[in-house]
């Protein structure tokens, strides 16, 4: 069982998230983007090079690799520590820099890798990461909200033919898609992310693969379909994960009914 902290049941809907009132933004920016690096190029390398799959899950007070490999091996980062469990035991290293971390996993930063056409960069994998914890806690919270979420969506259409739930790092956004119609393409991505080049604060969205945008024009606000702030959110009157789960049935509903 996930276990997900809905802040707006303990202070408020107006309350903040963990460290947000002594994290800038432009700190939750370089810290979403180091976090990002080793995402991709630790977590998602270890398990693609032993295991042909780069996929990687929301856990509680990070993100992880699913179990992989004969020694049941599970990468997580937390907001402090990369740590490796495999054949029932665990080690952790510190966030220092990505050449310190690649030793530690043991993945070959040299070697060609791509988790798609947006791939972020290794980078200077000797510069020291720049990892707020606080700035991280807001990150891997809404990861978790989210999650949670895209489970109970999917508990609720199981007949949508739903993909797994999976944090890609290509764009740091954890989704599913699952069918809205019956023909083929009448699918729709759901899921949020941290922020990034196009919005720069966390939000969720309704992405249908089509050019079918029905319903209100107001709901349909980006380019490949509709996004919702957390600040939006926790603004309003309903608990985040009730808000989040709303928001993802607004989409799907209208596309259901063109």
């Amino acid at each position: 069982m996930r276990l997900v902290r809905c802040l707006t049941h303990e202070t408020g809907p107006d309350a903040d998230w963990p460290g947000m009132s002594s994290t800038s933004d432009a700190v939750t920016r370089e810290t979403r983007l180091a976090l990002q690096r080793v995402a991709t190029h630790i977590l998602a390398r270890r398990r693609a090079f032993a295991w042909g799959k780069f996929g990687l899950r929301s856990v509680p007070g990070g993100i992880a690799t699913p179990a992989f490999g004969d020694a049941i091996e599970v990468v997580r980062l937390t907001a402090d520590a990369v740590i490796v469990e495999a054949d029932g035991a665990a080690r952790a290293a510190p966030l220092t820099c990505l050449r310190d971390l690649a030793t530690f996993v043991d993945v070959d930063l040299a070697r060609t890798f791509s988790v798609g056409h947006d791939t972020l960069a290794a980078g200077d994998i000797t510069e020291p990461l720049a990892i707020d914890p606080a700035a991280a806690a807001i990150c891997f919270s809404w990861f978790a909200d989210v999650a949670a979420t895209l489970d109970q969506i999917i508990s609720q259409r199981r007949q949508a033919k739903p993909s797994a739930v999976q944090l890609w790092p290509e764009h740091f956004d954890i989704a599913c898609d699952l069918a809205w119609g019956v023909e083929d393409g009448q699918r729709v991505n759901i899921g949020g992310s941290p922020g990034d080049a196009g919005l720069d604060e966390p939000y969720i969205y309704v992405g249908p693969w089509g050019p079918a945008r029905p319903g209100s024009g107001e709901f349909w606000n980006a380019p490949y379909g509709a996004t919702l702030t957390r600040a939006t959110i926790m603004r309003g009157d309903a608990s985040a994960s009730t808000a989040i789960a709303q928001f993802f049935d607004r989409g799907i509903t209208r596309l259901e009914a063109s």
